[in-house]
């Protein structure tokens, strides 16, 4: 391709080299000065030789790629990048293949037309679902590379920092406004270099979290936007203040040392710095006794017992929290400010427990390990808790977070499984599923639990097999692989049902359904729950009412005896909605009552409440 557009010039160059007897001195050295530019970039074309390609790139041809991205555009060195990584990968040079790849990745996105990127990324957030008001309602998207953004040095800063790279391409997400993120990574390069290159993976994350507004609900939706106008300070304040407080000693997790992927849960802090400097005054807890700071906050079960039990006064800073008491959302949402403003990742749940809602916070502990349960069991055992991400605005599960606690990415198993998941991506972009395969199974060998290598292989294997049972059998193996991870292992077992239901083997489908629901009715109730709303729902959509109704009565004995609030919201208040909507009032009070028989219900509690002014409705 880079031979074919240079070829005219060649052309032009010789033409002029043959007429040069009849030309001025200067023209003669212009000239020359063009072929010799000519031949430089013939050169830069060329495939490399063995004895470069096949170890990591050095910092001479680093400069030379990047002055050549400088004078021709990024989007021009990713075809020769991307070969010289797969030949390094094909001739099993992983570590050199992996240097080149990211360099490759690096071209590819910094040359990437942000007319092109805009429409990709709005349709990410659609199908995330992730938009919220808080967004503009239009991206302006320019014809320019996305590479623009970033200055020559930074350019070549990350180039030459292979971790940051490595780093940078592992926490990047489909919704993230990279045109955003690029512009606060450059701003915080160009203010303090020193400073970015120690605080770097605290840049990054302040730019993957700062890309967009936060959505109206943060920092939850118990708190009104008169109370607390929530936004985003400037990110060159946010990293100044963020890196003082590390420097200053006050922060008790070293903020240079942990990755990204946590400190987005420290740099998402919704209260003021002036509120996170007071709190290291007054809730001077050590990391060992954070959970402390949520009993600071003085319980108002008058709040409590308030239809909607929202924070009614005009502010909803820290100080004033702290004087007014709250209830246990208020709790939580201080006590991880309070971790935020000491450099700790901190997460706020929230989650339906047996008789209602209830709220708690975690954060990383000393032993970089996540702390859960701080204020969970405050009243009762709840079952399982729901945060935000603040990267994504997506929902993510607490029994999620041990992937980050278990810190697997950091092993060489996972370096090694990674670059086999990266170059199976390339290959099935490119195509070439078979590669894909081969690529993918290496990667799963070296860590079962590298999610995105079992999606690769999924997907392509679906492009190579012949048989659908094979692909029946890897999602078998990705659920296997997945066991000590309720949450996953239900995701690869659902998809196994469907694929089952595809070929007709709904019986088979419907007790594997049935086995999970069963599996996880003691130790991961929400998931039980999940499981059985699944059923309901398929029942409703393709049986007659009466069907529908034994299917309800079923699921209700077999699963709702040992489960409360979240059985009610997913299953009873569903079908109840459901039956009542379709004019079937007197159904439709029947399954409340027989729901208020089956359900572990507390006198005068949430779901009392709930199932008492649900049936009160229906018998109007």
């Amino acid at each position: 391709m880079r031979l074919g557009f240079l070829s005219p010039f060649l052309e032009r160059a010789v033409a002029l080299r043959s007429g040069a007897k009849r030309a001025a001195a200067g023209v003669r050295a212009g000239a020359i000065g063009f072929i010799v530019l000519a031949a430089v970039r013939l050169a830069a074309a060329a495939p490399l030789p063995d004895d470069e390609a096949l170890k990591p790139p050095a910092p001479a041809r680093l400069a030379a790629i990047l002055q050549a991205a400088q004078r021709d555009g990024w989007d021009r060195q990713a075809e020769q990048l991307q070969a010289t990584a797969r030949r390094a990968y094909e001739r099993g040079k992983y570590p050199a293949a992996a240097a080149w790849f990211d360099v490759y990745r690096w071209a590819k996105l910094l040359g990437e037309d942000e007319a092109v990127f805009v429409p990709r990324w709005i349709l990410a957030v659609q199908a995330a679902r992730v938009a919220h008001a808080n967004m503009a309602t239009r991206y302006e998207a320019r014809s320019r590379p996305l590479g623009q953004a970033l200055s020559p040095e930074l350019q070549a800063w990350l180039l030459a920092h292979p971790d940051f790279s490595r780093e940078f391409f592992a926490v990047l997400q489909p919704v993230d406004f990279v045109p955003a993120v690029f512009r606060t990574l450059d701003e915080l390069h160009r203010a303090d270099p020193a400073r970015f290159g120690t605080y770097a993976a605290l840049a990054l994350a302040i730019a993957v979290v700062h890309d967009v507004p936060p959505p109206p609900a943060w920092p939850h939706p118990q708190v009104s936007a008169s109370a607390f106008p929530g936004r985003w300070p400037a990110p060159l304040a946010a990293f100044a203040w963020w890196t003082r407080q590390d420097r200053l000693g006050r922060t008790y997790q070293r903020l240079a040392s942990l990755g990204a992927a946590e400190l987005k849960f420290v740099v998402d802090a919704a209260a003021s710095f002036d509120d996170l400097e007071w709190t290291q005054q007054v809730a001077n807890y050590p990391l060992n006794r954070l959970e402390r700071a949520y009993t600071m906050i003085r319980y108002r079960p008058d709040r409590a017992n308030r239809a909607g039990a929202v924070w009614t006064d005009t502010d909803y800073s820290l100080p004033r929290i702290l004087g007014q008491g709250g209830i246990c959302v208020d709790q939580a949402y201080f006590a991880a400010q309070v971790g935020k403003a000491r450099g700790v990742p901190t997460l706020l749940f929230r989650g339906a427990g047996n008789d209602g809602l209830h709220a708690w916070f975690g954060f990383l502990d000393g032993a970089q390990h996540w702390q859960l349960d701080a204020g969970r069991y405050a009243e009762q055992r709840f079952v399982t808790g729901y945060a935000l991400d603040p990267q994504t605005w997506s929902v993510i599960s607490d029994h999620e977070l041990r992937f980050l606690s278990e810190r697997f990415r950091t092993r060489d198993n996972f370096r090694r499984s990674q670059i086999h998941a990266d170059f199976a991506a390339d290959y099935l972009a490119s195509g070439d599923a078979a590669a894909a395969v081969r690529a993918a199974r290496q990667a799963v060998g070296f860590e079962p639990r590298n999610r995105a290598a079992w999606e690769v292989l999924l997907a392509a294997g679906a492009a190579t097999d012949r048989d659908p049972k094979q692909g029946e059998a890897t999602l078998r193996e990705a659920a296997l692989a997945f066991q000590r991870y309720p949450d996953l292992e239900l995701l690869y077992s659902r998809r196994l049902c469907e694929r089952l239901r595809a070929r007709g083997e709904g019986s088979a489908a419907d007790y594997e359904e049935r086995r999970l629901a069963r599996k996880y009715q003691g130790e991961r109730t929400d998931l039980s729950v999940q499981q059985a709303r699944e059923i309901l729902l398929r029942s409703v959509a393709t049986q007659p009412l009466a069907n529908q109704i034994g299917t309800y009565n079923s699921l209700l004995d077999n699963f709702g005896r040992r489960a409360g609030f979240a059985f009610y919201e997913q299953v009873v208040a569903v079908f109840v909605g459901h039956l009542r909507e379709g004019g079937h009032r007197s159904e439709a009070r029947h399954a409340a009552e027989r729901a208020r028989g089956v359900l572990a219900i507390e006198p005068g509690g949430q779901l009392d409440q709930e199932l008492t002014r649900t049936i009160k409705e229906l018998g109007r």
